[in-house]
Order: C-alpha cells, then sequence, then structure tokens
C-alpha cells in the first residue's frame, strides 16, 4: 500500500504523499473500507494536500470511498484540497456529494468527534 493509513482512536488517517495511479486511489478505497470494519471505525480522514491535480477518477473514487465508508458506519472528511485542485473540480461540475471537507486535519477532528458525538447522543 504506497498510501499510510494511522488509526487514531475511532479514526483512520490517509495521507496522499504523491499522486496515484488509478489502482492506486482502488487499493486506497479497498484498504479503508477493510479498516473501518475491522477496527469499527467512526470515521475517515483523507489528507490530500501533496496533489496538485485531481482528476475526474480520483475524485469519484473519493466520492466512492465517502459512499461506502458510510454505509459501514463511517463518515468521511476530505482535508488539504489546493486552490488550484477546488476550482478545477467545480469546474468539471462534478457530484461530490456525501464528500466533506475541512481545511486541516484539526478541523476535520473537530467535525468527526462532533458528528460522531451527536451520533452516539442519539442512540442513548
Amino acid at each position: 500500500m504506497s498510501v499510510p493509513i494511522l488509526r487514531r482512536g475511532e479514526l483512520l488517517i490517509a495521507t496522499i504523499q504523491s499522486a496515484l495511479s488509478d489502482r492506486g486511489i482502488l487499493e486506497l478505497r479497498d484498504e479503508l473500507v477493510a479498516r473501518v470494519g475491522q477496527f469499527r471505525s467512526r470515521g475517515i480522514v483523507i489528507d490530500v494536500t501533496a496533489l496538485d491535480v485531481v482528476d475526474s477518477f480520483v475524485a469519484r473514487s473519493l466520492r466512492t470511498i465517502a459512499l461506502t465508508a458510510r454505509l459501514r458506519g463511517a463518515e468521511t472528511v476530505i482535508v488539504g484540497i489546493q486552490p488550484e485542485v477546488a476550482i478545477a473540480l467545480v469546474q468539471l461540475q462534478l457530484d461530490l456529494q456525501p464528500l466533506r471537507t475541512a481545511l486541516d486535519l484539526d478541523e476535520a477532528l473537530q467535525l468527526l468527534r462532533r458528528r460522531t458525538a451527536k451520533r452516539n447522543g442519539d442512540r442513548g
């Protein structure tokens, strides 16, 4: 696996450090979804700060990760989208729902903690 995935409590943090091939993004998807089940993770943070280009396949794959993780009980937050990448994604007019974004890791962790606490409060 070319993308390191760290476990921090109920969260998984994947840091993409360089451009991924199509196969690489699919491997990341499969690994994250497997680990959500293995560790009963409630959230995934995917850091894309190192990417200066996100093509439509990678964008759709990130969306697929979020949708699949949600079906397994985990929320996904993408962090570190570069301004040029954000502009390009808007121009491509891709449907990226339900992707959630945050500026950095700290903001993503706060978002996931709030969502997890809210979900746990709804159960009890």
